[in-house]
């Protein structure tokens, strides 16, 4: 029977006798090594034709072919009958080449499958991140962001230490300052100074402990009508206080709001 090939590119010579055994529609773990050695030796004799290029593991393949086409039609030896204790089984002269194309079917495979992935994300298509800031929500600044409570305590121990360290002598007076008049105070300093007044500013050297006071509860108070923001340039710096350009006014405060 004639077999009429078809020249493909093979990887190698495992590639090519896959390609024979599969054309042949045999049991790769009982392979007619007499018909696949044939139709090897024939393609290799048409690429030598056309004058192709034949690498040497196509001869080596086709010299192992060879030899195990050999083997298999030497004549066996007559059966002898032996105790089967220690009776090894002849080795099968194809089984070396039968393990290595099994390997390479499923490796070939693997591979195959690798290769569909790849055309299969190859058309997928991406596009550049975009600027998602307009789509960012209007969050509402805090007022007090960045400012803690014991920032607020440790500038008011640091005041109380700057006091102690003075010896001078205490009068009593009787005149108090509310946190009402106290807050018309800060008002007057920061519309002199453009909205913005250092917090070391607002304590004057002769302050007593009840004004000190006084001028904390004012702080918080303006903080908690959102009138003014405190804020820091660098740990342990001097407080900034800020007047809102929103905020509410001096004049907008009554005493119903602040009555001590």
């Amino acid at each position: 029977m004639k077999v009429t090939f078809k020249l493909e590119s093979f990887e190698g010579p495992l590639d090519l006798l896959l390609h024979l055994i599969d054309q042949a529609e045999v049991d790769i773990y009982d392979i007619p090594i007499r018909m696949i050695t044939d139709q090897y030796m024939e393609y290799l004799s048409m690429m030598q034709e056309l004058e192709l290029e034949v690498t040497s593991e196509f001869l080596v393949m086709a010299a192992t072919l060879l030899s195990i086409k050999s083997k298999m039609l030497l004549p066996k030896p007559p059966v002898i009958e032996m105790d089967w204790e220690g009776y090894e089984e002849e080795e099968d002269p194809r089984a070396e080449l039968i393990q290595k194309l099994i390997e390479y079917r499923k490796y070939k495979g693997i591979a195959d499958h690798l290769k569909e992935k790849e055309i299969e994300r190859s058309l997928i298509y991406t596009r550049e991140p975009e600027d998602l800031t307009a789509y960012i929500p209007d969050v509402q600044v805090n007022p007090v962001e960045g400012l803690h409570v014991a920032d607020l305590v440790w500038a008011f121990k640091k005041a109380l230490r700057k006091m102690a360290d003075r010896t001078r002598v205490s009068k009593i007076r009787r005149d108090e300052i509310s946190v009402k008049d106290r807050i018309s105070e800060i008002y007057e300093q920061l519309s002199g100074r453009k909205g913005k007044v250092l917090f070391s500013k607002l304590l004057a050297p002769g302050f007593s402990r009840e004004e000190l006071v006084v001028t904390f509860l004012a702080l918080l108070e303006l903080m908690k009508m959102k009138a003014i923001v405190c804020y820091q340039h660098r740990l342990f710096d001097d407080i900034v206080i800020q007047a809102r350009e929103n905020g509410v006014r001096n004049d907008a405060i009554t005493t119903d709001e602040i009555d001590y």
